[in-house]
């Protein structure tokens, strides 16, 4: 008497329907959140067959159903179950999981059939999807607006280069450019990037590779574009000598870790960054900020140029007389026709192919070392990698 008291309770108050009908298809009982999901009173139903609560073409061929499922033995699998669409009183439909299981009750069969309303998970994946397609075409609308305006800017440096005059302006349109990509751009980039992290995370319980994929290519055009901002930003601000270098001691190790944690995270699969230092002195007195740069930058090439399943070593030495920064890859290389004009700002060898890039870098990297009384030299050979080494008088 209590377990069946018990029974009764756990399935009167199941969040999910519960629905029990006869070998002959008519309902025999319903839980309240089954008559909640399909919007009957419990006597509107009672008596009357199953396929009441089926849309077409579902409701036509229930009998048949049936029959086959009595006659053949199939069986429906009870737990993940398979994903139906129910008729409410209405007459609107909803998506659910069904399960049905077959019950031996009284020396009879009926059929029990336990249902998980889905209308929420499906409405909640498709505002997903449209969130995602919405982005994918916000990303896409600024890349070509951008991408117009690179192009423009490059158009113009050929063109200026014949006359002092139009050096002049160049450097107006440049200074411009970059006022203006900081502003209109920074903000909105932000806000997509932020966007396409919390799709990702609240796309997760569905599993869609589909919203991965799109979500990976937002935040890769997002990132390309930051770097293009930033690159501008930093070579506009030289030029204009707003760039002065701050003087503090530090701890280079210090940085060092820090640099390789966060650029390990965007590194290509399987790439390792390792970093080593030499010497029992770490502590050293340069522009902590421009030196973090002037790393990232660096890092960042050998990352972008090598392969995958690589490893990028990431060396400081600090000595009585100097501080010397070394990143060593084993990517394309630089081929020796192109060397001489590495430093050079807009410059890329000819080898970078389809590798995203604005050939402001090593000239930023450059002028930074510069700024902070260093050198920046380099060693590569055409596929067998490159060593850039910085080097700082104490």
């Amino acid at each position: 008497m209590e377990s069946g008291k018990l029974l009764k309770a756990i399935i009167e108050s199941a969040i999910d329907g519960i629905i029990t009908i006869d070998n002959r298809g008519r309902v025999e009982s319903l839980n309240p959140a089954a008559l909640k999901l399909f919007g009957y009173k419990l006597e509107e139903v009672i008596g009357r067959n199953i396929s009441v609560l089926m849309p077409e073409p579902d409701k036509s061929s229930h009998d048949g159903y049936l029959h086959r499922y009595q006659s053949t033995g199939e069986k429906r699998i009870i737990g993940k179950g398979r994903e139906v669409r129910g008729l409410r009183k209405d007459g609107s439909t909803f998506p659910f999981r069904l399960a049905v299981s077959e019950v031996q009750y009284d020396d009879r069969v009926i059929y029990t059939g336990f249902i998980h309303d889905l209308s929420k998970e499906k409405e909640a994946e498709q505002r997903l999807k449209e969130y995602a397609a919405e982005l994918e075409e916000l990303v896409n609308e600024r890349t070509k607006s951008l991408k117009k305006m690179l192009h423009a800017l490059s158009e113009a440096k050929e063109e200026v280069s014949l006359s002092l005059l139009k050096e002049k302006e160049l450097n107006q349109m440049k200074s411009r450019f970059v006022s203006m990509a900081s502003h209109e751009f920074r903000t909105p980039l932000s806000s997509i990037q932020l966007s396409s992290v919390l799709i990702e995370k609240y796309a997760e319980p569905f599993d869609n590779p589909h919203i991965k994929k799109h979500v990976s290519k937002i935040k890769n055009a997002v990132g390309n574009l930051t770097t293009i901002l930033n690159d501008f930003l930093s070579l506009e601000r030289l030029e204009a000598g707003k760039v002065e270098p701050a003087f503090t001691p530090f701890d280079i190790v210090k940085l060092s870790e820090e640099v390789t944690e966060e650029m390990q995270m965007i590194a290509k699969e399987d790439q390792n960054i390792i970093y080593q230092h030499t010497g029992i002195e770490s502590m050293v007195n340069l522009d902590q900020n421009l030196l973090r740069n002037c790393m990232i930058n660096l890092i960042s090439n050998a990352t972008k140029y090598s392969g995958e399943h690589t490893f990028i070593e990431f060396n400081t030495e600090v000595t009585d007389t100097q501080c010397i920064v070394t990143i060593r890859d084993n990517g394309i290389g630089i081929p020796e026709s192109d060397q001489k004009n590495l430093f050079q700002a807009f410059f890329r060898a000819h080898n970078t192919g389809n590798i995203p890039g604005t050939g402001l870098g090593l000239n930023i990297v450059q002028r930074y070392a510069g700024l902070m009384g260093g050198e920046l030299h380099f060693e590569s050979k055409i596929n067998e990698g490159a060593i850039f080494t910085l080097s700082f008088k104490r």
